[in-house]
């Protein structure tokens, strides 16, 4: 996958492959020790809120989607579903 900068990836909109809207990015979480990138955190649609509540979820109610389910980055931001879910 390409290099972008985070700034680039910020409040785009999560998009599974099947089309499903996740919500907007809205930060990252990263391990301090090997730079890996773990988690999106994402401001969840209101579907995604009433329809599938076993996502992990932060304190605040965001969803963290595994970072390792994106599959691209343009326009959207692309995941696969059946990492997510």
């Amino acid at each position: 996958m390409a290099r972008i900068p985070f700034k680039e990836v910020q409040t785009k909109t999560v998009v599974s492959e099947g089309g499903r809207m996740f919500g907007k990015v809205l930060d990252i979480t990263v391990d301090v020790g090997t730079g890996e990138l773990i988690n999106l955190i994402v401001e969840p649609t209101k579907y995604i809120l009433a329809h599938f509540e076993d996502l992990v979820r932060d304190k605040k109610g965001r969803i963290l989607l595994p970072f390792s389910a994106v599959t691209a980055v343009g326009d959207f931001v692309l995941v696969n579903e059946n990492d997510v879910l």
